[in-house]
């Protein structure tokens, strides 16, 4: 390795510890110059920092902390309850937020499961999102899953390792227990479920949404990747930098809306459109829509078409935006208040693809 490739991975290794994972994929491209190969080597300089070994708690009790002090969305009386909890079973443990909106209980509601970033949190992902004002506006429960340190040393969603990519073991298992724990634990419509994220979340989102189509009725990745893009470090990392292709043998046919910046320099852009084609395939009908909003950010729109009409996938590419929430709120981090609202966009897509029949 030349001395400005050890530097240069140095320093990825430094900003990686230190939380700003953006700055240190930058330095980790500068040093690659070209081609997945050298991503090896790379992936083994940063092993000891992002891919460290899992160690997951079997059999812990699940427990919901109903009478936690925790902010509700607004400052009025009426405006829900963002409660803490926790999760536990043989895929292993979790703490979780739950946003319950006013009225839970008076009907069966919608449930959208939000996955965070990298280095975030619930609290962060819910503030820089703002879905819990959404949610207070339209009748639906929030959950936001958390990350453990100890999982992950930067709180992500370990995407990119083959353990964790199948139904029924590792986190997709996990998160699918705790899904369905709070279903049962709240009046909750089952045929009206869904999950999305952002980034590392965006791309535990696909993975959800691929494994578990019988649970998730409809999927929302924002600047994330497909589901079966990558299997190890050195994959996943080629795939951020330049958009990889899914190994997906079909298409999921998961009602899919995509978020992506074109100026994303920590996930390629690329990646949207391999999050639609794993999930919907190519046959559909696409049709092209060109926006601009008022903040005068530009947004081009596919909406992709069954063949009956219907629509089962709409990708939004964000001109300008990075790697960042769009429409978000600068109370969170990774967010970006210029362009269309990704998290209104997600709710109307989502309440537009419920599953047709309860499973």
């Amino acid at each position: 390795m030349t001395p400005d490739f050890q530097r240069l991975m140095k320093d990825a290794a430094q900003l990686t510890r230190a939380g700003d994972l953006q700055a240190a994929t930058a330095a980790i491209q500068a040093a690659l110059g070209g081609g997945v190969a050298a991503a090896a080597a790379a992936a083994q300089d940063l092993r000891d920092v992002i891919d460290v070994a899992a160690r997951e708690v079997p059999d812990v009790a699940r427990t919901f902390d109903d009478e936690s002090p925790s902010a509700p969305a607004g400052n009025a009386p009426d405006a829900g309850r963002f409660i803490a909890g926790s999760h536990g079973d043989a895929s292993g443990h979790r703490d979780f937020k739950l946003y319950i909106p006013p009225g839970a209980g008076e009907r069966p509601l919608p449930l959208v499961v939000m996955l965070h970033g990298c280095t975030q949190n619930p609290d962060d992902f819910a503030a820089g999102t703002a879905m819990n004002d959404a949610a207070l506006a339209q009748g639906f429960f929030v959950l936001y899953p958390a990350q453990s340190q100890q999982m992950n040393p930067q709180r992500c969603w370990n995407w990119f390792k083959h353990t964790h990519q199948a139904r029924g073991r590792g986190e997709p298992a996990l998160l699918a227990g705790m899904t369905r724990e709070v279903m049962a634990r709240h009046a909750i419509d089952p045929r009206r479920v869904y999950v999305a994220g952002l980034s590392a979340g965006g791309a535990m989102a696909a993975i959800l949404g691929d494994a578990y189509p019988d649970l998730y009725a409809a999927v929302g990745v924002h600047s994330g990747l497909a589901a079966g893009i990558a299997t190890d470090l050195p994959s996943a990392l080629g795939a951020m930098r330049g958009g990889g292709t899914t190994t997906r043998a079909t298409a999921s046919g998961v009602a899919t809306i995509v978020f992506h910046g074109d100026a994303d320099t920590t996930v390629h852009p690329g990646n949207g459109e391999q999050v639609i084609t794993a999930s919907v395939g190519t046959a559909a009908a696409v049709e092209v829509e060109h926006l601009k909003g008022a903040d005068g950010r530009a947004t081009t729109r596919r909406v992709h078409r069954a063949s009956d009409g219907t629509v089962v996938a709409e990708h939004w590419l964000v001109h300008g935006t990075s790697h960042a929430w769009s429409g978000g709120s600068a109370n969170g981090s990774y967010t970006d208040a210029r362009g269309p609202d990704a998290s209104a966009e997600m709710v109307r897509f989502f309440l537009e693809h419920p599953h047709r029949q309860a499973h």
